[in-house]
């Protein structure tokens, strides 16, 4: 199994960092009864992006749960040496890894690391870095390309409408096998253009857990 399998058209993907995690298994099994297959799950510390944020015990936590309803933990590990912490990850139940272009300087060998473990592998860059640059780095060697629409770290970020000829850009140099995410302050005022420019994954943090009701939120998301 693997990204192929895993998209169903375009995906709204849930983003665990912005939920309440005093009721962190109640709110995903309420998206996931609304439609949710796919959770980004965001792993910051402290270095490469100011917070620290989630681990894998917190992965851990919740994965059978996912797993069990058919659904896939996408680990946006936004770390220096991300191949340091692959096992970790996979251990605790993660199925993908993107790791950071920023940080990478043997970008094949850390992918060649992650699929040793069986995970699947992505890519991300920040609004700094060229679309370019990275299809060049990996777009070859990995399954997807996430394109940051804010600066990582903080969720409820506003979306950078610049972000959307990136995507563009994105589409034109990738194979048709890559799938292309874009990650920050994605929500109802943007959606349908970073469809039509070609995004498959949309990470919606604020935009499903930050509304009252979550199920709905996600619902209204995935039918632009």
């Amino acid at each position: 199994m693997g990204w192929t399998d895993w998209v169903r058209g375009v995906e709204i993907e849930p983003s665990i960092y912005a939920a309440d995690f005093s009721r962190l298994g109640e709110q995903i099994e309420v998206v996931m009864d609304a439609g949710a297959r796919i959770f980004q799950f965001d792993v910051g510390d402290g270095q490469f992006v100011e917070p620290i944020t989630i681990g894998p015990i917190v992965l851990k936590s919740i994965s059978p749960l996912v797993h069990e309803r058919g659904g896939v933990l996408d680990c946006h590990l936004m770390i220096v040496s991300p191949e340091k912490h692959f096992k970790a990850v996979a251990e605790a139940g993660g199925d993908s890894v993107t790791v950071h272009y920023e940080v990478c300087d043997d970008m094949p060998g850390v992918i060649a690391q992650a699929r040793e473990l069986g995970l699947g592998v992505g890519v991300a860059f920040n609004p700094e870095s060229e679309p370019d640059a990275v299809v060049e780095a990996a777009g070859g060697l990995v399954e997807l390309v996430l394109c940051m629409s804010i600066h990582p770290g903080y969720s409820g970020q506003p979306f950078m409408p610049e972000s959307i000829p990136r995507v563009q850009r994105l589409r034109e140099l990738l194979p048709d096998g890559v799938f292309i995410q874009v990650d920050g302050g994605v929500g109802p005022d943007n959606v349908r253009d970073l469809r039509e420019a070609g995004a498959s994954l949309l990470v919606a943090g604020t935009s499903v857990f930050g509304q009252q009701d979550i199920a709905e939120a996600y619902r209204a998301l995935g039918a632009l």
